[in-house]
């Protein structure tokens, strides 16, 4: 064998171990993120259907409603991160996410009506309701629909209605390129990018990637823990199809008697901000609290955020032990 047709085999030979080996941990890795969904809820068979739900923790119950990528077990790390401890966290898996199913009529409106449900089911007569993004829009149905429900409104970098500014994402090369592997599902191509360039899901989930460079490394792991939730994808993708529908209805939100606060970030990559501030001026006596900085995911304001939500918990006559 000439020495060029040997180094090629070389190099076929090493190119073809590479690709084992990722195969390899893609397939223990797709393996563990299964095993962990499939851990750790329960499903309600109400009249609306089956929902999946966690159901952690003593104490105020709070309703922990995701937004678009999530499931039950995100519900229960945003609980843990920006509100803290004290609460029964409630955290239902919305429409086409994880083990709830797509049912005929996905609205937000029949997804608010199937929170209030699942809150009668488990004799939760009131609940502290949060609602993060496109959760915000069944969080603001269930207020309006059934407010003997809500004790208090909790909305998080909210994909809500602005007639001027609507909420999105800017349509970058990059992005273009994870809307790709999104809307394919493909749980290989989001854990590819996320493995080798992971600057592209994380601006895609809302964050400059510079903003959290400079963040603290618990704050990066905190962020990374978001980036690594939306797997396996494939387990999300029709809630994902659900949420990429923009909210395009004004909803009467001056109806809204609940104590509510409406949280955002000038520097949100999905533009949050003029919902939030619609929102808030729509909503009687709604406080609403902005950051300069921290993106979708409120990147280096955790502990902010948790002071400000029990502050305005404890304003609003609830006591957290």
């Amino acid at each position: 064998m000439s020495r060029i047709g040997g180094f090629l085999l070389v190099m076929i030979i090493a190119i073809v171990t590479a690709t084992g080996v990722t195969f390899l941990l893609y397939r223990n890795e797709l393996g563990r993120l299964r095993d962990a969904v499939g851990r750790g809820s329960l499903v309600a068979n109400l009249d609306i259907g089956p929902i999946e739900y966690a159901d952690s923790g003593t104490g105020i119950p709070l309703l922990s409603i995701h937004g678009a990528g999530g499931g039950f077990d995100l519900g229960l790390a945003i609980a843990a991160d920006l509100v803290g401890g004290g609460f029964r966290v409630i955290a239902p898996s919305r429409f086409g996410y994880l083990r709830t199913p797509v049912p005929l009529d996905p609205s937000p409106a029949a997804q608010g009506d199937a929170h209030a449900a699942l809150l009668s089911r488990l004799n939760v007569p009131k609940a502290v309701v949060v609602g993060v993004s496109a959760g915000a829009r069944s969080a603001v149905e269930l207020t309006l629909r059934h407010p003997d429900k809500v004790a208090a409104l909790i909305l998080i970098v909210p994909a809500l209605y602005s007639p001027t500014s609507p909420v999105s994402i800017n349509v970058s090369l990059t992005n273009r390129f994870a809307f790709r592997a999104v809307n394919a599902g493909g749980d290989f191509a989001w854990w590819a990018t996320e493995t080798i360039a992971p600057s592209i899901p994380i601006r895609f989930l809302g964050v400059r990637p510079a903003l959290l460079a400079a963040a603290p490394q618990a704050e990066r792991e905190r962020v990374m823990g978001f980036v690594r939730s939306v797997e396996p994808l494939s387990l999300r993708f029709p809630g994902i199809k659900i949420d990429s529908v923009p909210d395009l209805r004004e909803l009467p939100l001056k109806e809204i008697t609940a104590p509510t606060m409406v949280i955002s970030a000038r520097d949100d990559l999905f533009n949050t901000l003029p919902a939030a501030e619609l929102a808030a001026a729509k909503i009687p006596g709604a406080k609403l609290v902005v950051y300069d900085t921290g993106g979708h995911l409120l990147v280096g304001r955790e502990q902010e955020v948790r002071k400000a939500v029990r502050t305005f918990l404890a304003g609003a006559g609830l006591v957290i032990r």
